[in-house]
């Protein structure tokens, strides 16, 4: 667990990173351009160089697939009760999606390797492409609700190149077209520069915030969803599959993986309050911290890791 801590750790060095250049250079440090840079050239190559870490296999799809049953089972009725709570369009919005958009890839993945092994990887990829889809067609739809008409929003996800990208990348993947070495390292090279550009913009969001100024109904709300209702509702759910321990356990930890830095590229992108997000990715990850020791015990109490 010391292993895990650090090595999340040393990742967020480019969080901070971020924050002293922001700091430094203020509004020549523009988040709108990294934003820009992030979503429409970077992203991509995350996608692609993620399917490319694991063969699809039949017996595997169950998980991404009850993964975002699970998302979408929660998601309409937290939409019916963010009307019910929030007047303001942006904060209905944030409430509505942000806590569903977890951290799969950056901590997810790494995190379920010190937990389960190895074994886990095949489990978090997955998990962690299913994720994509939720937040590049689901959230780009509803943070541009917060700004933008039902027609520009669903004109929104069709702009996003992440979409085309994936599909590409499953058909590389399902018909195991090859890869030269020479693409291979090519995708892997924007894929790590996406992934540090994303810390790197938390950085430079996280300059200025004043968590004093976020809304309570909106922080209480968003983070009580996101460590109570998601999990104890994702326990109920897998209670009843046939799923083994262990990949239950897998997919419990990836739902409670804190809020991920792709909000703050979607809230950036359309005008959603992306300092309030940005807040709330912060408290999110403090709060996940402790909780590490917490699923360290579980895995160890029960034996989640298959023999």
């Amino acid at each position: 667990m010391i292993t895990t801590l650090l090595s999340i750790i040393f990742v967020y060095v480019f969080i901070v990173l971020g924050y002293m250049a922001k700091r430094i250079f203020k509004e020549d440090m523009s988040t709108k351009t990294l934003t820009l840079m992030s979503v429409y050239f970077l992203q991509p190559f995350v996608t692609i160089w993620g399917f490319s870490t694991a063969k699809l296999h039949s017996e595997h799809l169950y998980v991404p697939l009850l993964y975002l049953a699970i998302i979408l089972a929660l998601l309409i009725p937290t939409i019916l009760l963010g009307k019910l709570i929030f007047t303001d369009a942006k904060e209905r919005a944030i409430f509505s999606i942000a806590g569903f958009v977890g951290n799969t890839g950056n901590i997810g993945i790494p995190l379920g390797i010190a937990l389960f092994g190895e074994q886990s990887v095949i489990y978090t990829t997955l998990i962690n492409i299913a994720n994509v889809f939720v937040v590049y067609i689901i959230g780009v739809y509803i943070y541009s609700r917060g700004s933008f008409s039902i027609r520009d929003s669903l004109l929104n996800i069709i702009k996003i190149p992440i979409i085309p990208a994936s599909v590409v990348a499953i058909l590389i993947n399902i018909y195991d077209i090859p890869l030269s070495r020479q693409i291979e390292e090519f995708f892997k090279m924007g894929a790590y520069a996406g992934i540090v550009l994303q810390l790197f913009l938390l950085g430079t969001f996280l300059q200025g915030i004043r968590i004093k100024e976020l809304h309570p109904k909106l922080m209480l709300g968003t983070l009580s969803q996101k460590f109570v209702i998601i999990p104890l509702a994702t326990a109920f759910i897998l209670s009843f599959t046939d799923l083994p321990i262990f990949v239950q356990g897998v997919m419990f930890m990836e739902m409670m993986v804190p809020l991920a830095v792709a909000n703050i590229n979607l809230a950036s992108l359309y005008d959603c309050k992306p300092r309030d997000v940005t807040s709330l990715i912060l408290l999110s990850t403090l709060l996940f911290i402790p909780l590490l020791f917490g699923l360290s015990t579980i895995v160890n109490h029960y034996y989640l890791i298959p023999n």
